[in-house]
């Protein structure tokens, strides 16, 4: 009887052991695979009101030949100065053709002045102030892993580029942005946005967009700010021996594995990216809006992205879990 009870019992027990076997691997791996992963970020930029490197003060212009009208002492320099036509205010027997000549000289010495300003690139000193409009923008796209040349090209933007003047800062985003048009038959996820704020509050804004993207990652294994280029090991980033035939993992993490990247953008004046992009031509456009943002009006840009490391992978659970905002394009 007791032989009996015994050859009942442990089917059930091996059958119990292998469910709960089963249970215990995929609550660790649903774990592993929230977690986030290795990523990359490029970044630089000052929320400081630029001033030019040259400033232009307005001046008063003469007609060619210098000299004006002196009180009791005639014209001086041999020419006529605009100060000249106060006398013959009012008087006429052909004044009337004086004046003109002196207004055609006027002009053509303004127009030859302001020619000459623009050519050396002398600028009006733009007015900044702390209430000065700010455009905080961010958009994200959602690539299948197949786009693995992406990683590449981000790669060796974040390796080369230069962060630290407004002319690099502008083609690392358009460099970004051109890479991921290149790609658009693997456009699966995007997601955008603009918040407007005064210069002073902007810099907070942008640093909480950046701290929330940059807080899905474990690690930054490789990133490029304000050209302090830094490169790491991913750790945990290829999976133990054995675990990539483990059946169980196709349950925890889904058939599909994904690349995200995030531009963020600050920018001078009005500038929007749309909240609501629902097709691939929609995020084509946003990506051609971003990427053209000339470098006078940026004042900071970060380019981040997901899984960085070689190994690594970002899957569907990750997506839902730290991307809940992104839509289907």
């Amino acid at each position: 009887m007791r032989k009996k009870l015994q050859q009942t019992i442990k089917p059930l027990l091996k059958t119990f052991f292998a469910l709960s076997l089963v249970l215990t691997l995929a609550f660790a791996h649903a774990d592993g695979a929230l977690a986030a992963r290795s990523g990359g970020r490029i970044g630089g930029g000052s929320f400081r009101a630029p001033s030019s490197s040259r400033t232009y003060t307005p001046r008063t212009y003469a007609p060619p030949g210098g000299g004006g009208y002196y009180p009791g002492g005639g014209f001086g320099g041999g020419g006529f100065g605009f100060p000249f036509l106060i006398p013959f205010w009012g008087i006429g027997g052909g004044f009337g053709g004086i004046f003109t000549i002196l207004i055609f000289l006027a002009i053509a010495n303004f127009l030859l002045q302001s020619f000459r300003r623009i050519s050396s690139g002398e600028t009006e000193e733009t007015d900044y102030s702390s209430n000065s409009s700010v455009s905080v923008s961010r958009l994200q796209v959602g690539l299948l892993a197949q786009a693995r040349e992406l990683q590449n090209e981000l790669n060796h933007i974040a390796e080369t580029a230069d962060t630290n003047t407004p002319e690099g800062r502008a083609e690392i985003l358009q460099e970004a942005s051109l890479a991921l048009l290149r790609h658009p038959e693997y456009f699966v996820y995007a997601g955008g946005g603009t918040q407007q704020a005064s210069l002073n509050s902007a810099e907070g804004q942008f640093n909480r967009l950046s701290l929330a993207e940059r807080s899905k990652f474990s690690e930054e294994t490789l990133s490029n700010v304000n050209n302090q280029l830094r490169a790491a090991l991913a750790k945990d980033a290829l999976p133990p021996a054995g675990e990539l035939d483990n059946p169980t993992r196709l349950i925890t993490e889904g058939p599909g594995e994904y690349i995200i990247v995030t531009l963020l953008a600050a920018t001078f004046g009005k500038f929007e990216i749309p909240t609501a992009i629902n097709s691939a031509d929609d995020l084509r456009q946003a990506l051609r809006q971003i990427g053209s943002i000339p470098s006078e009006k940026l004042l900071a840009i970060e380019v981040l992205w997901t899984p960085q490391a070689e190994g690594d992978t970002l899957t569907s659970d990750d997506v839902l879990a730290n991307y809940p905002d992104l839509r289907l394009v």
